[in-house]
């Protein structure tokens, strides 16, 4: 091991001036856009949080989906992907502000577990309340007494926001596996 030791090899600390405690670089890592506290990670949250809330809007405004489990199963997991995703916008856009670095262990951790957990549930009631419209729309033709148009639409914004919630997933998995050496 290779490693200079500061009583072996004494290192000199360069004089501070007054305008360079300033202006000094914090010492980071390489910022990868869509990492927690990046313009990227912002971005990402904030189109999660949209799609989401979009689905659920637009399924809320049926007056027929809690007949339906899949419908509900949507507008509950959909609920929860706001909550999280907003939250998790407000912590970026707080880490932005005040130029900290989002990339302490337990953070990234609880980012994973959120997204993940939050993914899962998104994506299983997406599919679900595909299949429920395709069985109403397309099996039962029973559109003409349904809102299958809102039903696809909300199906449709759970999906976009699940695949806007996969780079933040894998980016944080990612970033976690490769400081513990993983990967």
């Amino acid at each position: 091991m290779n490693v200079s030791r500061p009583a072996v090899h004494p290192v000199e600390v360069p004089p501070v001036t007054e305008g360079a405690v300033h202006n000094a670089p914090r010492g980071r890592m390489k910022d990868v856009q869509g990492m927690p506290g990046t313009l990227g990670g912002l971005a990402l949250r904030l189109l999660q949080f949209i799609f989401a809330a979009v689905s659920l809007c637009v399924m809320a405004t049926t007056s027929d989906f809690p007949s339906v489990t899949a419908f509900r199963y949507l507008v509950a997991s959909v609920g929860l992907q706001c909550l999280w995703s907003f939250s998790l916008a407000i912590v970026d856009a707080y880490a932005l502000l005040v130029r900290r670095s989002l990339r302490n262990c337990t953070m990234v951790g609880l980012f994973i577990v959120g997204d993940a957990v939050t993914s899962t549930l998104t994506f299983s009631a997406a599919c679900s309340s595909a299949g429920i419209t395709v069985l109403i729309g397309n099996d039962l033709d029973k559109c003409g007494l349904n809102h299958c148009a809102q039903f696809e639409s909300a199906t449709a914004m759970a999906f976009i926001s699940w695949f806007a919630v996969s780079p933040s997933f894998l980016l944080n998995f990612w970033s976690l596996a490769s400081r513990n050496r993983l990967i």
